[in-house]
């Protein structure tokens, strides 16, 4: 073994050496940058959400795309996750704000079941519940204790540490964007009492969160008030990123007087739960534009919307797939090879493709259930039926925007009757119904913090809910990365067979991102879109 003599010896004798020989001088002056040192430097955005950076002259924790003037190398320490920064003793950036930044999708990890873990912490603190990490445990079908040894080894911090960063992160952002009373920014975060808030923000950050509120100004980074009362976001996103893929995807369903897209603009109505001492529910729209410069969305939103900001933000990140990693993707999906089907091909690979799901688990089943074995106009058209005749009307700037995509309970109390004269067969209704049954009651959620297999196999039990059905629910309303519908008719045919278990088989290559192949195999099937000059994009 190595003294720390001896070692102090070896290291005076380095430095003899580098002074009669000028070339190891030099190889001693010179030391290789850390790679992530270049990633800051060059503020890499395919690195947002993925890395950290503490300096230790401020005190502060930036992402690596903030547009401070970049500290020197030695004074910059990397973390992997915010709550290893502020496990550290790090307190966050208020220019580029870390609660803004991507977040970790279900598979970004090797370690998949504490990312897993991670996520449902992030659906519970957005969604304003208790999730105790025993409950935590009991989902994901572990002991408690092997949970929380697996979440330190693959985050690098305790589950509790990880539940405090992202609270206090939650309340950061709303004390910042929102205009809420300080009680409910407290309960919205998870704390019981407004005291015990302000203790642990004053100790963690070193600011009362009165004095953060004050000193705030809008910025382009966060959200900010309008002349016209409504509120504008920004999301970062990974790039790069197929927004011409996504905002294809989601003009072919814009479900009318509900969705319409325009360009790089997404618009709809929506209506979102809210914890019990806010009231019922927060209704109103959004307007959800790319910025491909920034690697960005900027999302505009009604003030209705301010109390369930958290939840909102949450729910577009996945609607969008903006938590999503082309780095761990786009290689899988770049040797897609289908030589094992006969008269397949290979397909060009698409940089940046994204899942795009939906901001409302039971509206994303309901348009899954009335696109069996129908097209994709046709499923458009009886969707828009159903949310016309049951949807509530509600006030949104702009043409197209008219009412709300009805309820679970709005669709469970209709009677078969009503539902059918829209046009939808009778095995469709009994699905319907079936679903809003459950998921008015509570014994059946579609959110991505959802159990996986216990959901899957509640959905299989419902009538006329088949297996294409359920991995199509998987993939849009679960956020799972790795559904694969064999049996999809459009997938065959871009595979060029007919047998669901070759291509089931030939899946396997593509594992964990099956999803992200099912929406390759689609895209193909289209032909290139067009701009506005007429040239393919």
């Amino acid at each position: 073994m190595t003294s720390p003599m001896d070692a102090d010896t070896g290291t005076l004798k380095e430095t003899a050496t580098a002074r009669r020989h000028p070339v190891a001088q030099l190889r001693v002056a010179v030391a290789a940058p850390d790679p992530r040192y270049l990633v800051l430097v060059a503020r890499d955005a395919r690195f947002d959400g993925r890395l950290f950076v503490g300096v230790t002259s401020t005190g502060i924790y930036c992402r690596p795309v903030c547009r401070v003037r970049t500290p020197a190398e030695r004074r910059c320490r990397f973390f992997a996750q915010a709550a290893q920064a502020e496990a550290a003793g790090f307190r966050p950036c208020l220019r580029c704000r870390p609660e803004l930044a991507p977040g970790l999708s279900l598979v970004d990890s090797p370690q998949a079941l504490g990312v897993a873990a991670a996520a449902l912490i992030d659906e519970a603190v957005h969604a304003g519940r208790a999730l105790p990490m025993a409950a935590v445990a009991a989902r994901l079908g572990v002991t408690d204790r092997h949970l929380r040894r697996l979440f330190s080894q693959t985050l690098g911090v305790s589950p509790k540490a990880y539940l405090d960063t992202r609270r206090l992160l939650l309340a950061k952002q709303l004390l910042t964007d929102t205009r809420l009373p300080m009680a409910e920014v407290a309960q919205a975060a998870g704390y019981a009492s407004l005291r015990r808030f302000y203790a642990t923000f004053l100790s963690h950050y070193r600011l009362n969160p009165s004095a953060l509120r004050r000193q705030q100004r809008p910025s382009g980074g966060g959200l900010r008030g309008t002349a016209d009362d409504t509120l504008v976001c920004r999301l970062g996103y990974r790039p790069p990123y197929d927004i011409a893929g996504v905002m294809r995807f989601l003009q072919d369903r814009a479900v009318t007087g509900v969705e319409v897209v325009d360009g790089l603009t997404w618009r709809r109505t929506l209506s979102l739960a809210l914890p019990p001492h806010q009231g019922q529910a927060a209704s109103g729209w959004i307007a959800a534009r790319f910025d491909p410069d920034h690697h960005e969305v900027e999302v505009t939103l009604s003030s209705s919307l301010q109390q369930a900001l958290g939840p909102l933000l949450a729910r577009i990140r996945q609607a969008l797939d903006l938590d999503a990693d082309p780095a761990c993707i786009d290689p899988v999906l770049a040797c897609m090879q289908m030589q094992v089907l006969p008269g397949s091909r290979s397909l060009p690979s698409v940089p940046g493709l994204r899942v795009p799901a939906g901001v409302d688990g039971f509206e994303t089943a309901v348009r899954v259930i009335l696109g069996q074995q129908v097209t994709v106009a046709a499923a458009r058209t009886l969707t828009g039926r159903l949310a016309g005749a049951l949807g509530s009307p509600v006030a949104a700037p702009g043409q197209g925007l008219t009412h709300l995509f009805p309820t679970a309970q709005q669709v469970d109390q209709a009677s078969a009757e009503e539902i059918g004269r829209l046009g939808i067969v009778r095995q469709r209704v009994r699905a319907l119904q079936a679903v809003a049954q459950e998921v008015a009651s509570g014994r059946l959620v579609l959110d991505r913090g959802a159990a996986l297999e216990p959901t899957l196999n509640a959905l299989r039990a419902l009538p006329g809910v088949g297996e294409w059905t359920v991995q199509v629910i998987a993939m849009r309303a679960l956020a799972w990365p790795d559904a694969f519908p064999a049996t999809d008719i459009a997938l065959l045919k871009a595979l060029h067979t007919r047998d669901a278990r070759a291509a089931e088989r030939q899946s396997e290559a593509w594992r964990p991102w099956r999803a992200y192949a099912v929406m390759r195999l689609w895209q193909s099937l289209l032909s290139p879109p067009q701009d506005t000059a007429g040239t393919p994009t």
